[in-house]
């Protein structure tokens, strides 16, 4: 049984996919590689924000679902989503950044021998950056090439994701067990998880918290993680694995730009495995990703009903000549 790869996308909820384009593209700097939409509810823009070619473990994804109210965090949630940056001196950087910007965040801090900076944005969503400079395991993505922020600071994919829960032996247990996680270390209530080549891109942090509320899902929180295979025949291996522990799962579901299984690990802990590939590159040029509402094929006949149902964002960035933004 082959170990999984690494953490492949976080997908959350945003109240406005307008403002969330806005910020990743313009604050953040990581580039939008897919406009599409979900495919459980085409009402719904499905916006894919990742690296410049659109890696596998490098994406957070957003819903824009119609109404839905703001979340509320608590326990049992997947409550932060971090991204690397390559080198301790890319914080300072991003500190000056995010003051000159207004974003709320908490300055440098060191959790696990690495140092990190906590934010949020406008929906109160939750997120850190991540110093490689210490790294080993899973090797990130390639920053934004053309993209506002210089390449020595820029975000290069997706680091440990951060789960609160209220029963942490039966979720500790569930990761080793189940998903073939090993505990590599602990700070007070944080436990460090990692699976695979380990490092920045294949870990969770696990706090246990059994006093605050349970978390409400809505915009302003994580939907689910997903964990990377290498194709089918892997993903097939999981849904027998998880199945043979008594877990319900998805059955394997075609998502075009990976292959996809969804198991409820825990209460209100959505999973995901998915595929490396085809991924994103297989229905628009490189220069121009993210540009179109892209729809996978079985989508296309009814490319004029979501057309109407979903309102245009311009996403056109192949025309802009975005100059680095040195603070």
């Amino acid at each position: 049984m082959n170990q999984l790869k690494g953490i492949h996308h976080v997908t959350a909820i945003t109240s406005s996919a307008e403002e969330n384009y806005q910020f990743f593209t313009y604050v953040l700097g990581m580039r939008l590689v897919k406009k599409t939409v979900n495919q459980d509810d085409i009402r719904t823009y499905h916006l894919f924000f990742a690296d410049d070619k659109g890696s596998a473990g490098t994406d957070m994804t957003f819903f824009d679902f119609p109404g839905i109210p703001k979340g509320v965090h608590g326990t049992d949630e997947i409550y932060k989503t971090s991204f690397r940056v390559p080198t301790d001196e890319a914080l300072t950087y991003w500190v000056k950044r995010f003051d000159r910007l207004g974003v709320k965040h908490k300055g440098i801090q060191e959790q696990f021998g690495k140092k990190h900076i906590s934010f949020v944005d406008f929906d109160d969503q939750h997120y850190q950056l991540i110093s490689d400079e210490h790294n080993v395991g899973v090797e990130s993505g390639t920053p934004w090439q053309k993209g506002p922020i210089p390449l020595e600071y820029a975000i290069t994919g997706l680091g440990p994701i951060f789960i609160r829960v209220a029963n942490f032996d039966y979720f500790k247990e569930m990761l080793e067990k189940v998903l073939l996680f090993k505990e590599i270390g602990s700070e007070g209530a944080f436990h460090l998880f990692e699976v695979g080549e380990g490092g920045n891109g294949a870990q969770v942090v696990v706090e246990y918290n059994p006093i605050l509320p349970r978390a409400r899902q809505g915009y302003g929180t994580v939907h689910h993680t997903a964990f990377r295979v290498h194709d089918r025949s892997e993903l097939d291996a999981w849904m027998n694995r998880v199945h043979s522990f008594g877990f319900q799962s998805s059955g394997f579901v075609d998502r075009f730009f990976f292959g996809s299984l969804y198991v409820n690990v825990a209460p209100q802990i959505l999973f995901e495995f998915a595929t490396d590939g085809p991924g994103f590159m297989g229905d628009e040029p490189y220069e121009t990703l993210g540009e179109k509402l892209s729809l996978p094929p079985f989508f296309e006949s009814k490319r004029e009903e979501i057309e109407k149902l979903v309102r245009p964002i311009d996403t056109v960035r192949s025309t802009i000549d975005f100059e680095k933004e040195y603070e």
